[in-house]
């Protein structure tokens, strides 16, 4: 009998497999991308790495990362992550950043929806169709392509995202809280063609009633009806930033109609700050009432400066509406702001999603965006480079709300599952098995930690000793290999 031999062993980790439940010292066999043994038993390969002490698990899956760039990628790779996915915004047309990352490589696997609203810009708005993230961020609050539509837009609008559709998109974004204005009825016939091609939508909800009582529907209710009604599979993204301290009749909400046989999933970050171009309609300065904060709840990234008042506010809209702002919504220092984060992260089968952003580059000069570490300069939300490693710390290690199992399940397993129905590369992602792809990682549970804050955003998580993105290592004995970009594209 011939003995296999695999390309990698990684040898005598406690592994974890969300799907199976399997936590127990193993061995893991990987050949070319793919895992090929899960065994207590000894394995023989041509390199053998001893991992005994740390946990081995699936990479993180992250269905909310708007981190575009090699540089971007870099960071969240050194806090697990494997798959990077921009799902709520989307690009529109998706083909032109399938094509920009394909010719550029990416350190981790990647893929995008079809954008609800860069193809509105284009079919309502007027504006130039595509331009990648930059563009739709600079014309985020552009009133034109929030105005009501007319047939022929409409018309135009959904044969856009069809034609992403038909181009590889994962499923359909929908920045619906970026146009609070739209008719209902858009939103209904947008879930209507997701659920026509089999796929989910990804919503940044409108406001809720109880914030702005005459939107025209409220933002829950309206996810909940849509899922109801069309059958399409709702993805309710960083329902903790945009639920605010009305989390818990929203989570109810949910709740009622999961029950009922309707699909909604939702996913949430770990932190009380969100952040987005500050030219967002819902930064205006006679808005920012509604959600409990002023001007001076927001930080101008580009320069650093918390925001003085409406007059400054106004200026920095008029001048820079794509410029990037972390708006404070919550203190995580006040034990009361910090329980609305909590019970929206760990309500029953939430995802972890980071929401990453772009790299801003403070100064005259855009350093080389291949240089590591970063050149001064680079600015972010601490979600990019923080946030699977700070559930980790925080949910698992020091307040143990999450078993280690658990927290593992929502960074990895759960993100393939929304999507695996409809893209069947996920279905080998996101567990541990034999015939999975070696999308992997290795931690210690006892140091794992975030170390970005809002005041230095661009801080490296630590513990993960080994990164695996397809059989390949992109982070080596805890350092990035600098050289290695396995990503791939992942298309429906």
């Amino acid at each position: 009998m011939t003995t296999k031999i695999h390309d990698l062993v990684l040898a005598g980790a406690r592994v974890l497999d969300p799907e199976t439940g399997h936590d127990a010292v193993a061995n893991v066999g990987v050949t070319g991308a793919t895992i090929t043994a899960v065994t207590p038993d000894p394995l023989e390969g041509r390199r053998t790495l001893d991992v005994a002490g740390s946990v081995l698990a699936p990479g993180w899956i992250d269905l909310h990362s708007h981190s575009h760039t090699i540089a971007g990628h870099r960071l969240q790779a050194l806090d697990g992550v494997t798959t990077v996915l921009d799902l709520e915004a989307g690009v529109s047309p998706v083909a032109a950043s399938y094509d920009e990352a394909a010719a550029e490589g990416r350190p981790l696997n990647y893929g995008f929806s079809s954008s609800w609203g860069q193809a509105r810009m284009a079919a309502v708005g007027g504006l130039p169709h595509g331009g990648g993230l930059a563009v739709g961020l600079r014309n985020l609050g552009d009133p034109a392509w929030q105005r009501e539509a007319t047939p022929h837009q409409l018309g135009a609008l959904f044969e856009l995202i069809r034609h992403d559709l038909a181009a590889g998109a994962l499923g359909i974004g929908l920045l619906i809280g970026y146009a609070p204005r739209v008719a209902p009825d858009e939103y209904l016939a947008v879930a209507a063609i997701a659920a026509e091609a089999g796929v989910p939508t990804y919503t940044h909800a409108r406001d809720l009633v109880d914030q702005v009582p005459d939107i025209p529907i409220d933002g829950a209710e309206e996810v909940v009806r849509a899922a109801a009604a069309t059958g399409a599979h709702m993805h309710y993204c960083h329902i903790n930033s945009t639920s605010l301290r009305q989390v818990d009749r929203v989570l109810t909400l949910v709740e009622k109609v999961r029950a009922e046989g309707a699909r909604v999933s939702t996913e949430a970050y770990p932190y009380g700050a969100g952040m987005t171009g500050i030219g967002a309609a819902f930064l205006a300065p006679e808005l920012l009432h509604t959600m409990g904060i002023g001007p001076g709840s927001i930080t101008y990234t580009p320069t650093g400066e918390r925001v003085a008042d409406a007059v400054r506010l106004r200026e920095l809209r008029a001048a820079d509406p794509g410029g990037l702002a972390v708006i404070h919504f919550f203190d995580e220092d006040i034990p009361a702001d910090q329980a609305f984060v909590d019970r929206a992260l760990l309500s029953q089968d939430t995802v972890i999603g980071s929401d990453a952003m772009p790299l801003t580059w403070t100064g005259t000069e855009r350093p080389d965006p291949m240089a590591w570490p970063l050149p001064p300069g680079a600015v972010t939300h601490p979600r990019t480079a923080g946030t699977f490693s700070k559930v980790l710390r925080r949910y698992v290690r020091e307040t143990g709300a999450l078993s280690l199992l658990e927290a593992v399940r929502r960074c990895s397993l759960l993100p393939a599952r929304v999507l695996e129905e409809s893209v069947p590369a996920m279905r080998r992602k996101g567990r541990v098995q034999a015939g999975c792809d070696a999308d992997l990682v290795v931690f210690s549970p006892h140091t794992v930690a975030d170390r970005a804050t809002y005041a230095d955003s661009t801080r490296p998580s630590t513990g993960y000793t080994h990164v695996l993105v397809g059989g390949r290592h992109v982070v080596r004995d805890g350092e990035l290999v600098l050289d290695a970009l396995p990503g791939r594209a992942i298309r429906r």
